[in-house]
């Protein structure tokens, strides 16, 4: 059985500029490139939210907690399995 995947989610707020999240997205996951962290941040301020990286659960709890570390809004929730 393989382990759980989770998303790590980002909500979008009106706090936060667009190129500060970008700018916290690529320091705290570093497998993301420029293009990836633009367009998680346009998805989560026209939608609402954005999945940012979908990992396993001690891996994504790190990813969310160092997001809301830096004022972000971060869940994380279960992906179902992919078969």
């Amino acid at each position: 059985k393989k382990p759980p995947r989770y998303q790590v989610l980002l909500h979008n707020d009106d706090v936060n500029r667009r190129d500060y999240v970008v700018k916290v997205l690529l320091k705290i996951v570093p497998t993301l490139t420029m293009d990836d962290a633009v367009n998680i941040m346009n998805e989560a301020h026209i939608n609402g939210m954005a999945a940012v990286i979908i990992c396993g659960q001690e891996e994504a709890e790190e990813y969310c907690e160092g997001l809301r570390k830096n004022g972000l809004i971060s869940t994380i929730e279960p992906v179902g399995p992919s078969d």
